[in-house]
């Protein structure tokens, strides 16, 4: 069986509160995709959730709920924590958590030159970096967390939902396999050094399939955190949202975005890759692959089919996951099917 590498990187970061900017326009629907549009909010009680949880394979944790513990998390990201860390803190270490660290070797660093390039030509686009703003600047951020006492970084995006709070990221972003949730979880879209333009929002309920939960399962590596209003926004009304997509006919294309920590990258900028999808040749997981140089701190990043590089909206479709450690060029993200709909279902109602 050849190792598994999920792509988290540990540092020690943080991300303070700030201002909110005016909301950004919502995404449009995806053509030819069983897509989700917003409605009115109405959000379960916890016995409903609990209810439908326990009939759905749909694992939970109620985070940060309250004014005090909102304040707390806030109050532990720091802005000087996160400036101090990102210019030396990323490149000491890819996290091997949990279970899945037994046996695992890290990567190779990608050489800088491989960066910028196509890896077919005309075709594939494989780590470079994206200067073109729309949706996708705005929806796309950095997850910062505490796991095992540690401070790790990931990538998510928002999504459009009725509760309006849905942020979508890799499982092992918010649960370690078997082991323990997160800690301290926070988003913040639109990252750029130093600053938090449409502010930090907070978790408030976390979701993880039951696979993912009870086995580190990677075909089920996808989470989905119901997250806290910040200054006094609501996510979708202060970045918008991608559309997210259930069933999507496998292959195509996509593209996939995140924000890269371990060399040859640093965490600072918004990092994309664009190719052809196709099946997992190690027959381990349904995921699906794409050539994709992107490196830890990426994972959780959102892939989107039918997307406009015009408008940086299109339909999210997965999330970078893992990379085979005999194969750092290709990156593997969960397939959204039946299970990863029921998690979304729950999650914009939590």
């Amino acid at each position: 069986m050849t190792p598994i590498l999920p792509l988290i990187a540990a540092v020690t970061l943080l991300a303070g509160p700030a201002g909110v900017l005016p909301a950004g326009p919502a995404a449009p629907s995806g053509a030819g995709h069983a897509v989700t549009r917003n409605a009115t909010p109405s959000p379960l009680s916890l016995t409903s959730l609990a209810s439908s949880l326990a009939s759905t394979g749909v694992v939970q944790h109620v985070a940060a709920r309250s004014g005090a513990e909102q304040r707390r998390v806030l109050g532990y990201w720091t802005a000087r924590r996160m400036a101090r860390a990102l210019p030396a803190g990323v490149p000491s270490a890819v996290a091997k958590i949990g279970e899945l660290a037994s046996g695992v070797r890290r990567p190779s660093a990608v050489p800088a030159s491989s960066a910028s390039g196509a890896s077919a030509p005309g075709v594939n686009i494989s780590g470079a970096r994206w200067a073109a703003g729309g949706a996708v600047r705005r929806t796309t951020g950095r997850v910062f967390l505490t796991l095992r006492g540690l401070d790790y970084v990931c990538s998510a995006s928002s999504v459009r939902s009725r509760n309006l709070d849905v942020v979508v990221t890799a499982g092992h972003c918010a649960k370690d396999g078997s082991g323990p949730w997160a800690e301290n979880w926070t988003f913040v879209p639109a990252y750029e050094p130093g600053r938090q333009p449409y502010g930090v929002f907070t978790a408030r309920r976390m979701l993880v399939p039951e696979p993912w939960s009870e086995s580190g399962d990677d075909s089920y590596d996808v989470g989905m955190i119901a997250v806290n209003p910040s200054g006094g926004l609501h996510l979708n009304e202060a970045v918008g949202g991608q559309e997210i997509g259930f069933g999507v006919p496998r292959g195509g294309r996509a593209f996939g975005f995140g924000f890269p920590a371990d060399p040859p990258y640093d965490g600072r900028h918004l990092i994309y890759c664009a190719g052809d999808l196709h099946h997992d040749p190690h027959g381990q997981t349904r995921d699906q692959g794409m050539r994709c140089d992107l490196t830890a701190g990426s994972s959780g990043g959102p892939w989107l089919s039918s997307f406009d590089p015009e408008t940086g909206q299109g339909v999210v479709t997965s999330v970078s996951s893992f990379k085979y450690s005999d194969d750092d060029g290709t990156m593997y993200g969960p397939y959204f099917g039946d299970q990863a709909r029921r998690l979304f279902d729950l999650a914009q109602r939590a």
